[in-house]
This record gives structure tokens, C-alpha cells and sequence, in this order.
């Protein structure tokens, strides 16, 4: 396995930092977190400026390797990330580009690709948590249609959303249909009747997240991707690219906040307490590792032909705890100063609490380790 970058990828690297010094310094100033409409409205803008120079793709159609120079070109520049546009481009696009069919894919990707349309995740639920399988939502056919009645919670950027990428039941658990089955995944207009959103607000005062409440939605039988009772294979697929690739620039972004605390903590006389800084070393070397599982994982993918393997979760498991790490250390350095909820790193803090729980918990990555990588015996 080769690590290192070829001539082409490094020209693209270049081609990309040439084009970032150009365009950032234009930039406006970023929406506040809590202004969601705004959000939506400047992350789009940013899509737009990346398609029109031919970077809109890089998620999809570029090799993992140049996806990986892009996200951590993107993040050392301070380049705005997906945001609103998080689970269209990193989980709904690169699954309709995987599974959907040559009208699905002219019909949905193009306007995600141009930041025309925004996608939310409709996963998870309040009786299923992190047990996907176990979802109630239901869906029965009606011609041409689908019918489906039920509820969702933690449904990412439902709020600004025109699309939800959302897991059904077709087919009611059975013995011949255990729970894993029958279910299956659609892709449904956010301006059908019967649909209702509210949204949450976090520890963090976003209102990133929102619960959806589905009564007799009608979605055309032609949103289907995958066959009927397949979303389950579909879905791994989803979570596969949002375990595998989509904290990537997250990575790079605790690397950089880690020498900031450094220089924040050299200016404020923390810097002379010798267990500050091996807890920063270590932590430097965590992240170090993490980014070499990273180039492990995408050169794995770019091996078997580009969806992220199991090794996903092994990155997904060990960085969530690294990054509630880094924050209490920034705590730390902060000391009183962390109480201050108008500092970037006390929300960073907050909102570090969710990564244990967030695109499968901890407890479930750790059973996907345990069965798929160590061939241990499945859990209960």
C-alpha cells in the first residue's frame, strides 16, 4: 500500500491552493450559528463558487485520494466547510451516485453539485435510536406511490431541507423478515403535505437538528433507491460514506485548534504546567494517528473501488473521543474564560458532547469492530 502522493495529485493540490488565495479574501463574513436561513443561503453561495470552478464533483467523481487533498486543502485555508449542505454532498449524493439509477442521479445530483438544493437525514427515531433497524416509520404502496405515516428526531438541516434521504418499513418484522429487512430508502420532497417540522435546539443554541412528523406523505414509487426492503444494504452504504470520509476535514481541524491551544496557552502562563503539555503531546500524537487511518482508509477505498470499508468505524470510534479531548483541554488552557459561550472553543466543547452518539454511537461502532473486523461473536 503507497501512501505517498503522485505528480497528478500534487499538481491538484496546487491548482486548489492557487484557487482558494484567490477567492477566500472575497469571502463574507460566515451567518451566526444560530441563523439557519442565513447558513443555508451562504453554504450554497460556496458550493456555487467550487462548481463554477470545477471543484463541485470533488466529493463524487474525483479519486479519493484528490477528495482527501480537497477536504484538507479546504481546511487549512479556513475555506467555509459543507455545512448545510453536509448530508446532501456527503451522504444522499454519494449514495444516489453509487445506487441510484442514470434518471435518479441526472435528476438529483446535478442540483446539489450547483448548491441549488439542500438535503436533510431521516434516520433516526425516538423509539429506535441508534438501533436502525428497529425504525417504525411505515410505508405502504398506493399505485404509484408510497403512503408513509410516522416520526423521525435529529433530522440534520430539516429546517432549510427541499429533500430528506428516509429509511421506511415496507415490510413488517416477521420470522421470515427479521428487522433488518424490509426496510427500505426514498427520497422524499420536503414541500409534500403531511409533513411537519420542529426544530431543536442544542446544548450549543444551533438548530441544526429538528424532529419530523410524516402523515400519509405521498412519495412517488420512482424515489426509491435501491429495490424495495434493500434500504438496508443502501444504507450501509450511506453510513459507509459518512463514517469513512465525511470527518475528514474534521481531522485537520483539530490538528490546527491543537497548535492554537499551544500558542493560547504560551501567552497565558498555562504552558509552565508540565501535565498541560504532555496532555497536548499526547493529544498531538492522537491526531497524528487518526490522520494516517484517514490515508489508510481512503487508499482501502480507492483499492475496492471507492465506498470506505469497515475501517470507518475504527476512525469514527477513536476520533469521537479524541475531539471531546481536545476540548476539555481547551477548557483547561481557557480556564474561567471556558464559561464564556460567545468563545468558538466553549461551543466546540458543547457541541463535542454529541460525537459519541452521532452517526451511530460509540457502542454500535465498537460491535461493527468486534464482528466485522475481529470475526468475534455477534452481539445481543
Amino acid at each position: 500500500m503507497d501512501l505517498t502522493y503522485t505528480d497528478e495529485e500534487e499538481a491538484f493540490r496546487a491548482g486548489l491552493r492557487d484557487w482558494l488565495s484567490l477567492v477566500l479574501p472575497e469571502l463574507p463574513a460566515k451567518p451566526s450559528p444560530q441563523d439557519w436561513p442565513g447558513r443555508r443561503a451562504y453554504d450554497t453561495a460556496w458550493q456555487r463558487l467550487l462548481y463554477d470552478a470545477g471543484y463541485g464533483e470533488v466529493h463524487w467523481d474525483a479519486s479519493p485520494t484528490q477528495r482527501l487533498i480537497f477536504l484538507e486543502e479546504t481546511e487549512k485555508a479556513g475555506a467555509p466547510y459543507v455545512g448545510a449542505n453536509f448530508v446532501g454532498l456527503l451522504h444522499a449524493g454519494p449514495t444516489i451516485a453509487s445506487e441510484g439509477t442514470p434518471e435518479q442521479r441526472d435528476r438529483w445530483l446535478p442540483p446539489v453539485l450547483r448548491g441549488d438544493e439542500v438535503w436533510c437525514q431521516g434516520f433516526s427515531e425516538p423509539d429506535a435510536g441508534s438501533d436502525l433497524a428497529s425504525l417504525r416509520t411505515r410505508a405502504w404502496r398506493d399505485g404509484d406511490h408510497y403512503v408513509v405515516s410516522g416520526s423521525k428526531i435529529w433530522t440534520s438541516h430539516a429546517e432549510v431541507a427541499d429533500w430528506c434521504e428516509l429509511l421506511v418499513r415496507t415490510a413488517l418484522v416477521s420470522e421470515a423478515v427479521p428487522k433488518h429487512r424490509g426496510i427500505t430508502w426514498l427520497a422524499m420532497p420536503m414541500d409534500a403535505p403531511g409533513i411537519t417540522v420542529r426544530p431543536l435546539r442544542t446544548l450549543a443554541g444551533s438548530t441544526e437538528f429538528a424532529e419530523m412528523f410524516l402523515d400519509d406523505v405521498r412519495v412517488p414509487v420512482a424515489n426509491r433507491v435501491g429495490e424495495e426492503n434493500d434500504g438496508w444494504r443502501v444504507t450501509m452504504v450511506t453510513l459507509s460514506y459518512e463514517r469513512g470520509t465525511a470527518f475528514v476535514g474534521e481531522v485537520v481541524a483539530c490538528r490546527r485548534v491543537l497548535g492554537e491551544l499551544a500558542r493560547e496557552a504560551r501567552g497565558n502562563g498555562r504552558w509552565g504546567d508540565p501535565a498541560l503539555r504532555r496532555r497536548l503531546g499526547r493529544l498531538s500524537a492522537e491526531f497524528s494517528a487518526l490522520w494516517r487511518l484517514t490515508q489508510w482508509n481512503v487508499s482501502e477505498a480507492q483499492r475496492t473501488g471507492g465506498v470506505p470499508g469497515v475501517g470507518g468505524s475504527v476512525f469514527k470510534l477513536r476520533y469521537s473521543h479524541a475531539r471531546q479531548e481536545l476540548y476539555d483541554a481547551a477548557a483547561e488552557v481557557l480556564g474561567a474564560g471556558s464559561l464564556d459561550l460567545a468563545h468558538e472553543w466553549t461551543l466546540d466543547r458543547l457541541s463535542s458532547l454529541s460525537y459519541t452518539i452521532a452517526a451511530g454511537t460509540s457502542q454500535i461502532q465498537q460491535n461493527i469492530v468486534a464482528e466485522r473486523i475481529l470475526g468475534l461473536p455477534k452481539g445481543r
